[in-house]
């Protein structure tokens, strides 16, 4: 072989070799930026749900200490979001939503509570309490980015 042509394989070789690599580095960049996005839109999306959550049961909450007619369509609501919560929580934090739930349907059974009353419940006055400390500890596992 003509030792002529040794530069010019080295030259093309170092040429290609640089095409890939930049092509390469570009398309891992690429999907490191997708996937930390698609990350930051997962949480998000988790927040919301839980504000959502905090939001509705606590309406629901107080309506259920005045009032001993239940509004159905509202528990629906709440539970509804407990459900949208098993796809994409742990299971402390569905647990945790679902006894919030319960306590709320166990409130609109039991007596209407008067102002006077508000000393004597105090400690169950916080109905999601278990529920934000549940969202805290599984937002705060997650690794950050």
């Amino acid at each position: 072989m003509n030792t002529i042509y040794f530069p010019a394989f080295a030259a093309f070789g170092g040429s290609a070799f640089g095409a890939i690599s930049t092509i390469v580095t570009g398309w891992v960049t690429r999907r490191r930026r997708l996937r930390d996005r698609h990350f930051a839109r997962s949480i998000s999306k988790r927040e919301r749900l839980y504000r959502s959550f905090i939001e509705e049961a606590s309406k629901i909450y107080a309506d259920a200490l005045v009032s001993d007619k239940s509004e159905i369509p509202q528990l629906v609501n709440l539970y509804a979001l407990v459900g949208r919560m098993r796809i994409s929580s742990s299971d402390e934090v569905v647990q945790a939503a679902e006894r919030a739930g319960r306590l709320i349907i166990e409130t609109y059974l039991s007596p209407n509570r008067e102002l006077v009353d508000l000393p004597e419940f105090m400690e169950e006055m916080d109905p999601l309490r278990f529920f934000g400390e549940a969202c805290r500890r599984e937002l705060q596992a997650i690794p950050s980015r």
